[in-house]
């Protein structure tokens, strides 16, 4: 054991860059803010990566989602905490917390601690990541675990440590952060370490980010804090202004998910939704249709277009025609409603697919690259 740390270090003196034989190239520079394990560090936390359930964690403005070495992804729940605004004590958590939303007394608050993929609110952050730990881990010897956490890479450097500082007082032995584009490129299978442009577009609940990524880096890179809760506040501005009805944000992003539509369907649905009259302040149902959800949410999809096609426009030439041939990848959340790619290929000319499963790429992604981590420790 003691010759396998001296031959790694001997590796790191080199500072030759290593590569996995995999499809996975351990990314350089947009993954980490600082890599942690360093000298004695190191050789401990290569140790208890072997013996430890280190967990990839994506931590979204609407949901979060946990993967366990081993075990797979073992928690999907909304990114909701409820505290009791006199106490401050937290009252419920994740799905628990979800359905308090609209429906709680004047000192209890059902809220969401990240806004636009960044902490608003630290210690109610924390609070929710060690419950989130708790639960999926049962706590023995060794059972603080490394954490990887996807994170926006239009972020700050402050804003990347406070994402880092809250798992690691959550009970996280260590924390890093990689860049969510990368992380769900790497989840939805993409070839990141090959010398080939790829694109991936990953709109979740806070913000959208779209990269080109080549050669383990990400060469072209874009954000903006525009996403799934800007449309949703768009239905629900939509509703109040031409139907006078006022909704709650859950029935907004109910009426998003289930007749939803970037582009024209073939044919069209619509739902029934109740909420308050404006006029008479009494309850009240109307019907809404597809048309009207397309409608209430052009202005967010049209800000994203246009990120795609700015992030195209900056992209190198030889790049650019890869991303061409292979097209667009799109995950996240937002990715699933309907036309969504039909839309951005109509609007860019470029073909778009969808990943196999969008909802995940993410957590996905930084499992495997804690897989990278056991198996080059001191890769840079």
């Amino acid at each position: 054991m003691v010759d396998a740390f001296e031959a790694w270090e001997e590796t790191e003196e080199r500072s030759q860059p290593v590569r996995s034989s995999s499809s996975v190239m351990r990314p350089r520079g947009a993954m980490l803010s600082r890599n942690p394990f360093t000298g004695l560090t190191r050789r401990i936390g290569y140790l208890l990566g072997h013996f430890s359930r280190d967990l990839g964690i994506d931590l979204g403005t609407a949901n979060t989602l946990v993967h366990v070495k081993g075990r797979g992804i073992m928690l999907r729940e909304p990114s909701v905490v409820a505290v009791d605004t006199q106490t401050r004590q937290v009252l419920a958590v994740g799905d628990d917390a979800k359905r308090m939303v609209g429906r709680t007394p004047a000192q209890i608050r059902a809220v969401r601690p990240l806004r636009d993929g960044v902490i608003a609110d630290f210690d109610t952050t924390e609070a929710m990541l060690h419950h989130f730990i708790e639960k999926v881990l049962s706590r023995r010897f060794l059972e603080h675990p490394r954490v990887v956490i996807g994170v926006p890479s239009g972020i700050t450097e402050v804003e990347r440590r406070a994402v880092e500082e809250a798992a690691r007082r959550a009970g996280a032995w260590s924390a890093l952060v990689i860049d969510e584009p990368m992380a769900a490129a790497i989840g939805a299978g993409m070839p990141v370490g090959e010398p080939v442009g790829s694109m991936i577009l990953d709109i979740g609940g806070g913000t959208t980010e779209v990269a080109v990524i080549s050669l383990g880096g990400i060469c072209t890179q874009r954000s903006v804090r525009v996403a799934g809760e800007e449309m949703d506040e768009a239905i629900t501005a939509y509703v109040r202004h031409e139907l006078n009805l006022f909704i709650g944000e859950s029935t907004a992003e109910e009426v998003k998910i289930r007749i939803g539509s970037a582009f024209p369907l073939a044919q069209e649905t619509e739902m029934t939704i109740r909420g308050k009259d404006l006029v008479s302040g009494l309850p009240k149902s109307v019907t809404l249709t597809s048309q009207h959800v397309r409608e209430a949410i052009r202005e967010p999809l049209g800000i994203i277009v246009e990120l795609v096609k700015e992030t195209l426009d900056e992209t190198p030439p030889e790049l650019a025609a890869d991303v061409m041939n292979r097209g667009i990848m799109l995950a996240g959340g937002v990715s699933l409603l309907r036309g969504l790619d039909q839309l951005i290929s109509a609007e860019t000319d470029v073909p778009v697919y969808v990943a196999d499963d969008p909802l995940t790429a993410v957590v996905v992604g930084t499992a495997r690259y804690l897989e990278e981590l056991d198996r080059w420790p001191l890769a840079r």
